[in-house]
């Protein structure tokens, strides 16, 4: 009786308008509390976003170091310091070109579906640019710098062993300023090939090829088989014809192709592996965010994981059949090959179709790889076959494989039918023929103007030393005292004992001064005493490059 008396009494000290106003208070608070909540989620998965292409962007950089274990094992040891020192100049030389120009040719506003035309120096990315708890832009593009420098060091494989270091380095700028922005502005960004299209409809919305509606997709390259590998493989391939193969590796008489194996299995091994391991980044990341796409980021996993799997065991099997033995560079290759091949379709194919992208890259590589030997194009890390001959046959395996459901799952703009009833096919073919039209139109100029003015390639001498006596003042592997005795020996580092090369015709050596300070060293039979050699069954400098 009590308690009914206190509540009756307590009801009683508030009239009904004045209930109303604390209800109506209480709802405001409690509508201030969730939009509170909300824009803090949304801050947070911001930051998650932001976080992860950061993250991402970080093991695509870290790719640069697998590329440079790779080319570093591949090629000769007296060229070592060489292809380590273009792959940081690719990084640095990418980083300011594409920061000053190369992000506003990508994803400016767009001229005619071609070329971007704004945010150059990014000056529309600053402090609080996306406003309160959103992107100001930071992140996208440090992610796309770091698939810049991926694409500029394809082409330090192809050209190792004897382009001119300030050649290579005019080069590299020019593709990370303008060849491969370019085609990252007609794909990715708002020009013609792009899957949000650069031609407008008659309501003014961007529509993409072919039939300029919601009915087309445009061309589809996830993560960038054609815009990253094809751009940096052709590239590369323009600049082997242009330099011409290695001395000796092809006999002058016969025909015939001499072998010039790794010098250094286990830093191509750990190239491999740190590749295999950035890629992840590269593709994954192409989702360009985690909240809400965690789904599709570990699709884009398995099917990557899948390809490069099945790669591998291909490419091993099928080179005991052409090389008569299990040939571990052609099978670390083809790892490369499948993950080449699955970047384009990773998000719009099903596992099964991952595993036969796989076989079917390892093949596409090692026949392009026979080929380029066959036509005499000196490619000394298979850049051309592994990149270009693939990129371009995972630009086809998303018309070939791709679903329309895996499609929309994968957060293209249309819904459609465009896979089921072919026209993708079709659009993919269209965009790997211009992606390769233009890169080997642009860098066969720039590869050939240089060639003609400011001069391509090393002097015969330089090359037959090793670039890293001739451009660097010392080999990569030597120790401080055979540095010395080598100079002593040496007074002109461009003199080298050609007649040592293992891959080309004995040739009469340059005269140089015997080596009267180590009369005991161990020469070959009829050798000059250059300098000092190395103890019988072991490598001699410049023996070959190996």
């Amino acid at each position: 009786v009590c308690t009914m008396s206190a509540t009756t009494t307590a009801a009683a000290m508030y009239t009904a308008a004045e209930v109303e106003a604390k209800m109506d208070m209480l709802k405001d608070t409690l509508m201030e509390a969730i939009d509170a909540n909300a824009a803090a989620t949304s801050a947070l998965a911001s930051d998650a976003n932001m976080g992860w292409l950061v993250i991402c962007g970080a093991m695509v950089f870290f790719m640069q170091i697998g590329f440079g274990m790779l080319e570093a094992g591949a090629i000769a040891r007296k060229n070592v310091q060489n292809i380590l020192f273009k792959n940081f100049l690719d990084a640095s030389g990418a980083a300011i070109c594409f920061w000053l120009l190369g992000y506003g040719f990508a994803y400016g506003d767009t001229v005619g579906g071609f070329i971007g035309n704004s945010n150059f120096g990014i000056r529309d990315i600053y402090n609080g640019n996306g406003g309160e708890g959103a992107s100001d832009g930071w992140e996208g593009w440090f992610f796309q710098w770091a698939f810049t420098g991926a694409a500029a060091t394809i082409v330090a494989g192809s050209v190792a062993e004897r382009c001119k270091i300030e050649a290579y380095f005019v080069y590299s700028m020019f593709i990370s300023t303008f060849i491969y922005p370019v085609v990252v502005h007609w794909v990715w960004g708002s020009g013609y090939l792009s899957a949000w299209g650069a031609v407008p409809d008659e309501d003014g919305n961007a529509r993409p090829i072919f039939n300029y509606n919601d009915s087309s997709n445009g061309v589809i390259d996830f993560a960038g088989s054609g815009v990253v590998h094809m751009v940096g493989g052709v590239s590369g391939m323009m600049g082997a014809i242009a330099l011409g193969p290695r001395k000796g590796r092809f006999d002058s008489v016969t025909g015939t192709t001499n072998a010039m194996p790794a010098h250094n299995q286990a830093l191509c091994a750990l190239g491999t592996g740190i590749l295999w391991f950035g890629w992840y980044g590269f593709n994954c990341g192409s989702t360009l965010a985690i909240a809400g796409a965690g789904n599709l980021a570990a699709k884009v996993a398995a099917n990557t994981t899948i390809s490069a799997a099945a790669a591998v065991i291909t490419g091993t099997f099928v080179s005991k059949f052409t090389e008569g033995h299990w040939d571990l560079s052609l099978a670390m290759n083809s790892i490369l090959a499948g993950l080449v091949g699955i970047t384009a379709p990773c998000s719009v194919v099903d596992p099964w179709h991952a595993f036969l992208i796989g076989i079917s890259s390892a093949i596409v590589y090692i026949g392009a790889h026979y080929l380029l030997l066959k036509v005499k194009i000196d490619d000394p890390l298979d850049a051309a076959a592994v990149h270009g001959a693939t990129g371009a046959w995972g630009l086809l395996c998303v018309g070939i494989f791709c679903t329309d459901a895996n499609v929309q799952y994968a957060a293209y703009p249309n819904v459609n039918d465009a896979c089921g009833r072919g026209e993708q096919f079709g659009v993919q073919v269209v965009g790997m023929l211009a992606i390769c039209t233009w890169t080997a139109a642009t860098a066969g100029i720039v590869f050939f103007g240089i060639k003609y003015t400011m001069g391509l390639r090393v002097s015969d001498e330089a090359e037959a030393v090793g670039m890293d006596i001739s451009e660097h003042g010392g080999d990569g592997f030597a120790d401080v005292d055979e540095i010395k005795a080598r100079a002593a020996a040496m007074p002109q580092r461009a003199l080298a004992p050609a007649a040592y090369d293992s891959y080309s015709a004995p040739q009469q050596p340059p005269q140089a001064q015997p080596n009267q300070q180590q009369p005991n060293m161990n020469y070959p039979q009829g050798a000059p005493q250059y300098a000092p050699v190395y103890p019988p069954g072991q490598p001699m400098y410049g023996y070959g490059g190996r």
